[in-house]
């Protein structure tokens, strides 16, 4: 779901990962997005962490009311980081052999399913 949301241009990554796991959350989808919209393109400027890590993070500290959060972000972000190859967004999009490392609807997808596991969904 949240590599359709991206792919689609519907959502920004960290939109599409908080959307795709809105049910973790009592927010509703709206007001996801609403706090999720700057978010975007590594915080709009590509140089800061990639916008669907972000997305899982925020799920994870309303998940789990801020206990805990920070090793399971950490552990999200480890993993992360193996699948993907990195956390900013400007290396993941870096091209190599006229790729990008890790293409943004990878990125949503690693996230929200990378979440999953660490939070065992």
């Amino acid at each position: 779901m949240a590599a359709e949301l991206k792919s689609s241009g519907a959502c920004n990554c960290t939109q599409a990962v908080t959307k795709a796991l809105s049910d973790e959350t009592s927010l509703t989808e709206e007001q996801l997005l609403k706090i999720s919209s700057g978010f975007a393109a590594g915080m709009g400027n590509m140089e800061a962490t990639c916008g669907a890590m972000i997305g899982a993070a925020m799920i994870v500290g309303l998940k789990t009311e801020g206990k805990g959060a920070v090793m399971a972000t950490k552990k999200i972000q480890e993993e992360f980081r193996r699948r993907c190859g990195a956390l900013k967004c400007r290396d993941l999009k870096a091209i190599t052999d006229g790729k990008p490392l890790c293409p943004c609807d990878e990125c949503v997808r690693n996230a929200v399913l990378i979440y999953g596991e660490v939070m065992g969904l």
